[in-house]
Formats: C-alpha cells, sequence, structure tokens
C-alpha cells in the first residue's frame, strides 16, 4: 500500500476519518498544544497513525511487525506448542504485544477473532515503551499515558496527542538497541537460549561506543533527503527513518511486497565476504572457502536461527567434467535432506533433555550453534579481528583430496529464511493447512531459498599470487576485500543434528 492509498483508505470511512484528519492539525499554532488530544484507544490503532504518517504507516503495514502475528508460519508453530506444551504467551507476547497487555489473548489462538489494533507489532505499542527492564522475552514497560515516544528533541505541537524524545526510540543511542533486543533475544521454560541476536549483538563491536552501531542504523534507514515526519501544520522537513524494517523473512501471504525484498537481499548481499582457495597440486588437491560475517552487526544466521538453513554450494571441475560437489540442494527440498558428509550448514540444532535433536523450541533444554560470529573488533592487532575468519576444507576429511586439480571451482552461499523440513513437519503436525486466503504449496513455494550476493568462481588466470599453506601452495579467489592470507578459524560443524 502507498502513502496515498493509505490515505484514500481513511478517507473513505467517513466521519471517523474526519475526525482523524482534524487531529493532525486544526490551524492553531504549532507550538501551542492541544486541550484535547485522541484518546487511548484511538491512538492504538495503526489506522490513526496513517492520517497524520501516511509514508510510515505505509512502510509499516508492509513489514514484518505488521504481518508478526498474522504469518502462517508463526500461527501454525504457537498452535502446535498450545496443543502439545500449553506454553500460554510465550510466543505472542512478541507477536502481538497489545492482544496481551489489554487481556485480549492469553496464547493467541483468537487473533484472528481480534482487532487489527491488537495484531502485530503496533505503533502504539512501540511509541509507547518508557523502560526496558531485562535483555529478553520482552520485558518492556508502556506508559500509562498516550504520549508517543520519538527520537526528536523538538517534537512539534499537534493535537493528536502530546509528544516527548526518548533515546530508547532514537537510533543514534546505544541505548536504543535494548528496545530493540526484548523481543529479539529469547528464553525458552529450561533456560535454553533459543534467540539471541540481541546477546550476540552485545559480543561485537557495533555495541560499542563512538564505533558502534545500533539495529535501527541498520534496519530503519535514514531518509536521503529531508522531509516532514508528518502531514501536519508547522512540522518542518528533517531526517526520517524508515519503518520497513528489512532483516530475512517477508510476508508470504497478501500483495507481494517487492520494495521490501530488495532490501532484504541487499541485506543478504552485503553481510558476508567470501574466498574460495585450492591448495595443494595435482591428486593432492583440496579446497578451502573461507567466510567473514563482516557487516550483519551479530551472528550469521540469526533470529530463529534453529528454522533458517544457510549453506555453502561448491563446485569443482576438470575440464568439463565436474570432479567435485557439496552442498547442491535439489529445488524444492531441504539441505537437511543431503547424505553429503562435507556439507557446510550454519544454523542452531536444538536438543530436548535426552539431547537428541527436536524442531520444538519449547522442548530445547540447550542448543548446538555453528553460527558465524559478528565482528568482535576493528583492530587488527587484537586477536580478535580474525574470529570471524572462519574456512572449511573440502573434502572435510582431514586426509581427503581432490580426484585432480581443478580448472574451475564456484562457491555460492544460500539461505532460506524457513527451512522446508520445519515447513513439513508443521504440514506433518496438522497445524498448516490450506485456508481460504492461501494454500500449503504457495506458501511452501514463497520459501525458496535466496542466494546471496554473486558466485564466486576461481580459475588459475583469475585467483590471486599463489603462497604455501601446511607446506602446499595454495592459490585463492575474492571478489571482497576479504584478506586470505590472514588467520582464519576452523569451522564448527554440527554433530547432532542434520546439517
Amino acid at each position: 500500500m502507498t502513502p496515498t492509498q493509505a490515505v484514500r483508505v481513511l478517507r473513505g470511512a467517513g466521519f471517523a476519518a474526519c475526525l482523524l484528519v482534524t487531529a493532525c492539525g486544526d490551524g492553531r499554532s504549532p507550538n501551542e498544544p492541544s486541550a484535547t488530544y485522541l484518546d487511548r484507544e484511538t491512538l492504538m490503532d495503526p489506522a490513526t497513525c496513517a492520517t497524520c504518517h501516511p509514508n510510515q504507516y505505509a512502510e509499516w503495514a508492509g513489514s514484518m511487525h505488521a504481518y508478526a502475528s498474522d504469518d502462517p508460519l508463526f500461527v501454525a508453530m504457537n498452535a502446535r506448542g498450545q496443543r502439545e506444551a500449553n506454553i500460554g504467551s510465550f510466543c505472542v507476547n512478541c507477536h502481538a504485544p497489545m492482544a496481551v497487555r489489554t487481556g485480549a489473548t492469553s496464547d493467541g489462538l483468537n487473533l484472528a477473532e481480534l482487532p487489527a489494533k491488537l495484531k502485530g507489532v503496533t505503533c502504539f505499542f512501540c511509541h509507547t515503551v518508557n523502560e526496558v527492564t531485562g535483555s529478553h522475552d520482552n520485558p518492556l514497560t508502556l506508559a500509562a499515558d498516550t504520549t508517543m515516544r520519538g527520537e526528536y528533541t523538538d517534537p512539534v505541537a499537534n493535537t493528536a496527542h502530546p509528544s516527548t524524545p526518548s533515546t530508547l526510540h532514537d537510533r543514534d543511542r546505544l541505548e536504543s538497541a535494548t528496545l530493540c533486543g526484548a523481543c529479539h533475544d529469547i528464553v525458552n521454560g529450561h533456560g535454553a537460549h533459543i534467540e539471541r541476536t540481541f546477546a550476540e549483538w552485545k559480543d561485537t563491536v557495533f555495541s560499542h561506543e563512538v564505533v558502534g552501531q545500533t539495529c535501527g542504523q541498520c534496519h530503519m534507514d535514514e531518509s536521503k533527503n529531508l522531509q516532514p515526519a508528518a502531514d501536519a501544520p508547522g512540522v518542518f522537513a528533517r531526517r526520517t527513518h524508515s519503518h520497513s524494517f528489512p532483516a530475512v523473512d517477508v510476508p508470504l501471504t497478501g500483495a507481494p511486497n517487492d520494495e521490501l525484498k530488495a532490501s532484504v537481499q541487499s541485506f543478504l548481499d552485503t553481510a558476508l565476504q567470501s574466498a574460495v582457495c585450492v591448495r595443494g597440486a595435482g591428486a593432492v588437491t583440496d579446497l578451502r572457502v573461507i567466510l567473514d560475517n563482516v557487516a550483519a552487526g551479530h551472528s550469521f544466521p540469526s533470529g530463529s536461527a534453529q528454522d533458517r538453513r544457510a549453506w555453502v554450494e561448491v563446485a569443482a571441475y576438470a575440464g568439463e567434467a565436474r570432479i567435485y560437489s557439496s552442498g547442491a540442494v535439489p529445488a524444492g527440498t531441504s539441505v537437511t535432506e543431503l547424505e553429503d558428509p562435507d556439507v557446510w550448514s550454519m544454523r542452531d540444532c536444538l536438543l530436548d533433555e535426552s539431547g537428541a535433536p527436536t524442531h520444538d523450541f519449547w522442548g530445547a533444554a540447550s542448543v548446538e550453534t555453528n553460527l558465524l560470529p559478528g565482528q568482535a573488533t576493528f583492530d587488527q592487532t587484537d586477536p580478535r579481528y580474525y574470529q570471524s575468519h572462519v574456512v572449511q576444507k573440502y573434502p572435510r576429511d582431514e586426509n581427503g583430496f581432490l580426484s585432480a586439480y581443478p580448472d574451475r571451482v564456484t562457491v555460492s552461499l544460500k539461505l532460506a529464511p524457513f527451512g522446508l523440513d520445519v515447513f513439513d513437519d508443521l504440514v506433518a503436525s496438522g497445524d498448516l493447512i490450506d485456508t481460504d486466503t492461501y494454500t500449503v504449496s504457495e506458501l511452501r513455494d514463497a520459501l525458496a531459498a535466496y542466494t546471496l550476493g554473486n558466485e564466486l568462481e576461481w580459475t588459475p588466470a583469475t585467483a590471486a599470487k599463489s603462497f604455501v599453506v601446511d607446506g602446499l601452495p595454495m592459490s585463492c579467489k575474492s571478489d571482497t576485500a576479504l584478506n586470505f592470507a590472514a588467520d582464519t578459524v576452523p569451522a564448527t560443524n554440527h554433530t547432532e543434528c542434520a546439517p
């Protein structure tokens, strides 16, 4: 929905829309506060915000924040968790926090029956937070008033609501990350830290003063031009920030959001640096792939990393013959189905109390992880500088080699936001079914994996100058600034679950 369309929808609502337009400004001095603001119930509805803030509303309306409680994968996973473990508000506390805070739901099973203003992560919820009392599972305190908190230290007076500056809402202040981190860091009832994006960020250089970068600075792009933050009298032009929050996931149903998809692809294309190296000579040759998480600001992948599937696809050729391959996943299947001892797959594995793998986050007692860590420091003299410089050998067997020296090697990086194996498990349990809005087949097709950046190709002609590693010559190719001759950390590979 475009900003213009959003306003037209509201105008079509008749008297209520007139009330909202009046709230933006009624001709009085912009610095003269209103004696009567909109009430709490009206302000709780994101559609109210659309009249004065059409751009922000349109961006939010197409985001995963707006979609958080409509997402069929969330709905199915929550339904299964309620049936199997009575998980209560564990999921819905972050996916529809206003529904929980108002007492409209205790488990999320009735979300389809609730008004839109209580679903998803709403404008009112975020902009009335006045305190963060913990680091995970939504420890956010909402103010009892109708004052909207924001980043501007000089908010313009208006007749819709009081406004006040808040460092929690200022993307240029490190403490703003605590607001985001409150829901992007989750610990289950067994004490298993099943989502750790905020904790991961805190372990990186991006959480440091001066050189740091907050969640908002990455996920809320600043406008290139000065523009008013609201369509109301007295509002002057300044820098504004996007409310589309691109990351990894995109809505699976409804009108395609091509702009969000393009933003997500851009994020993924620039998150990692990579290199491919050929080491050895003749039949004593192996491959090395190096991945460096330089820009994610946290581990890669992150979030619900137990459900994400990231992996590396490698192929080596001698002439026209393919002499080696790993990570080649047939269309419509999951990387977990590969019978490939060499596949480099990066994700969390949830383990139950017996140590067995499980898809069920509510039953996880521990987590086995091999995510790529974020950048720890920008100081190249610090040993931690290369802890994100991770290398995988192909074949993985320490004594394994290719059958011949290759003429060409290709490497592609893949990421599926939600694994097809997890999807199929939800279908098999009966929690994900066809509806009047979508079919299971349509949802599955929408979960195709991303390719991160361009395919990396090594040939003897394009490789960098050779150097010696463990007594054997090695030449490498990178399309980025990755220093493949620097220190590396061996990749950690899963032992308790499928790739």
